[in-house]
């Protein structure tokens, strides 16, 4: 049976190597100029050095430039691009248009992953980005698992979908942090979403804490849970998902690399001895909650909602 890949979001360079051997296919990297929510900043050096690593310990990498681009920054695009086609990435991770013409005109032979984080909602939409050149459609966290199904039984391009970890909840372009500071007179650095520094949106009625931080792109808003399918891989292994993503967005090095241990374990049983991953599913998932930082409880996200139309 087909067993999909393994992407997960490192920290930095030397979590290459770990996540090799935990078990990982592919990685997505970046920088954050030119890339959004990335779990680790990777100058130009570094994804060289990222990349080249990854090659070694066979592993694909994609480079995320999937922010949203005005045009003082398209000139300066087209040599970042240039640049990670001669690194030998595997692909780009792109939502704006922009970046498809950019490809097409310094670095056609690029593999092409569409990822806009909502907009990737039926096949059709995937298929027409197909068309114009994407190898891989990223689907928006927000479908259920029928709706995954129904896509990839009728897309015509690679099907990736998020199975671990954090989602984005809200996106501006604006600083809005730092203008709700300002408008109180006092002064506010961009958060780099490191250690003591961690900013919380409190919902008291809710109680729910959702992470929020600045940076280049703006201001992000996140969920107040981590997803965690690990226990309900059937029915989307069977259904022949390409690719399923670990978001090691604000998580630990450490914790990135237990988590993608127990996806490799999980999907080599499911799709070779399902008897046994019946077994050890709910242990698998106990394993994780048991590394789960405070306040980032575990849920299954969208898989299994209903859809109102």
């Amino acid at each position: 049976m087909k067993k999909p890949e393994i992407l997960v979001t490192p920290t930095s360079v030397k979590d290459i190597e770990l996540l090799a051997e935990a078990g990982a296919d592919a990685v997505m990297i970046g920088e954050e100029r030119y890339g959004l929510r990335l779990a680790g900043e990777f100058n130009r050096e570094d994804l060289q050095a990222a990349i080249e690593l990854a090659h070694k310990n066979n592993l694909k990498a994609y480079v995320a430039v999937n922010a949203i681009f005005h045009n003082e920054k398209i000139e300066e695009l087209k040599d970042y691009i240039k640049f990670v086609s001669d690194s030998k990435a595997d692909a780009i991770v792109f939502g704006d248009p922009a970046v498809l013409m950019i490809v097409r005109e310094v670095a056609p032979e690029m593999k092409l992953h569409w990822s806009t984080e909502t907009l990737a909602t039926n096949y059709y939409t995937c298929n027409y980005w197909g068309r114009k050149g994407a190898q891989r459609s990223v689907l928006a966290r927000e479908l259920n698992m029928d709706a995954i199904v129904e896509i990839k039984e009728n897309a015509e391009v690679e099907i990736e979908i998020q199975v671990h970890g954090m989602t984005s909840m809200f996106q501006s372009k604006r600083s809005l942090i730092g203008n709700y500071y300002e408008f109180q007179g006092k002064s506010m650095k961009i958060e780099n979403r490191s250690g003591q520094d961690q900013m919380y949106l409190h919902d008291k009625e809710r109680d729910n804490k959702y992470p929020i931080f600045e940076d280049e792109n703006g201001t992000h808003i996140m969920s107040p849970n981590d997803i965690c399918i690990i226990d309900e891989l059937e029915e989307l292994i069977d259904a022949g998902i390409d690719s399923f993503k670990i978001e090691g967005l604000l998580k630990s090095s450490e914790y990135i690399v237990e988590v993608t241990k127990k996806y490799r374990k999980a999907i080599d049983l499911c799709a070779e001895t399902r008897d046994q991953y019946e077994k050890i599913k709910d242990q698998l998932v106990a394993d994780i909650e048991a590394i789960q930082p405070p306040n980032r409880p575990l849920d299954t996200g969208f898989f299994y909602k209903e859809t109102v139309y």
